[in-house]
């Protein structure tokens, strides 16, 4: 009989292993200070995360195509993100980037249900213009950074800790940066109050301000896909929105944005700059993204075609040009010809008229 308890208890034991592991593996993944690169970094992270490991990761790289047209996907529409009213925002370093929390009142429309806003927070890299510091990619093509714009379900779920492990539970809008030459006084409401929250943990209120002044012009045109979020936990409960349309930031801008902040709290010795905090992109898994416009309207032109085009457009600037000169000079040679003839039969009708006129003059007389 004792021996038959302690076969049952040694059962017990090894049937809890599992669960006492995996209990530890939480509690690991809730204390684990991740990183992007080195210890615990993006390629060690599905060893604390699970869900990073998972087949519908984010961010993707977009291949236009291979996008599927939905023609029911309709504009997404901001909701009360002008309505900003006088109440400042808050805004944190986290350590991974910087976070501005958005009032409940704001929303996002267009989408199967209702979703309310939460934060929105930049990606970026470490090295200027042109290097790539995006998260998604479109045809293998980084930009220079990314803004997010994070939503939750409010119509199924309570609160964002609630919606963030359900696969309908979050939507996110994904906005693509380039840099250009004109200053963006949009970014400018988040990127010149950067320097009060310099070290992670740091927090600061900053004036409320427009935030779809941060977003394109055009919301028709984007691509959806279900993903993840693209930091740990990676819950695999996004509906991306990833906009066709690029908005741009100065130079200057983007340099601050790279510069600015630390990953480092302020009482550690050395700082280390906060920089290059995307993900790289994650396997499709035969997932579909589907476009809210057709393929060809939307298509994105690679440089060799874009310099095809210029060639194209030149040498048939060049052709009409030859061409209206062909016609000119031919229709000058013939106004030519037409007048040489007029002056021509302008000349033999005065001959013509005094030789006439030299025939009816009666001759002289001679005198006898």
């Amino acid at each position: 009989m004792g021996r038959r308890v302690n076969m049952d208890s040694l059962g017990l034991f090894v049937l809890l292993i599992p669960t006492f592991f995996h209990w530890t593996a939480a509690a690991s993944a809730d204390e684990i200070n991740w990183s992007y690169s080195g210890f615990a970094g993006q390629s060690e992270w599905s060893a604390y995360f699970p869900d990073c490991g998972g087949t519908s990761q984010s961010p993707v790289d977009v291949i236009t195509t291979q996008t599927k047209y939905d023609p029911s996907l309709m504009p997404v529409t901001p909701l009360g993100y002008s309505q900003h009213g006088n109440r400042p925002f808050s805004m944190h370093n986290n350590g991974h980037t910087v976070i501005v929390e958005l009032p409940e009142w704001m929303g996002l429309g267009g989408l199967p249900w209702f979703f309310t806003a939460v934060q929105l927070h930049l990606h970026w890299g470490n090295e200027g213009p042109d290097v790539g510091g995006s998260e998604h990619t479109v045809n293998g093509r980084s930009s220079d950074a990314e803004l997010h714009v994070v939503h939750y379900n409010a119509e199924l779920y309570p609160n964002m800790s609630a919606a963030m492990t359900q696969r309908d539970g979050l939507a996110v809008l994904g906005i693509l940066i380039e840099t250009g030459e004109e200053t963006n006084p949009g970014f400018n409401n988040i990127l010149n109050y950067m320097s009060r929250i310099r070290h992670a943990d740091q927090k600061a209120f900053i004036p409320a301000f427009d935030v779809q002044s941060l977003l394109p012009k055009d919301l028709g045109r984007y691509y959806r896909y279900n993903g993840s979020l693209t930091t740990p936990p990676c819950y695999q409960s996004v509906i991306w929105t990833v906009f066709h349309e690029r908005v741009q930031i100065s130079k200057a801008q983007l340099l601050k944005m790279e510069m600015m902040l630390y990953s480092s709290k302020v009482q550690e010795v050395d700082r280390m700059l906060l920089q290059d905090n995307f993900r790289k992109t994650q396997p499709l898994n035969h997932r579909i993204i589907f476009a809210s416009f057709s393929a060809e309207s939307g298509r994105e032109l690679s440089s060799g075609e874009v310099t095809a085009i210029v060639i194209g457009v030149m040498c048939g600037c060049v052709g009409v040009a030859v061409i209206i000169r062909f016609i000119v000079k031919t229709i000058r040679t013939k106004e030519t010809e037409k007048s040489q003839e007029i002056k021509s039969d302008l000349a033999l009708t005065i001959t013509s008229k005094a030789e006439r006129k030299e025939e009816s003059s009666p001759s002289p007389q001679t005198e006898p």
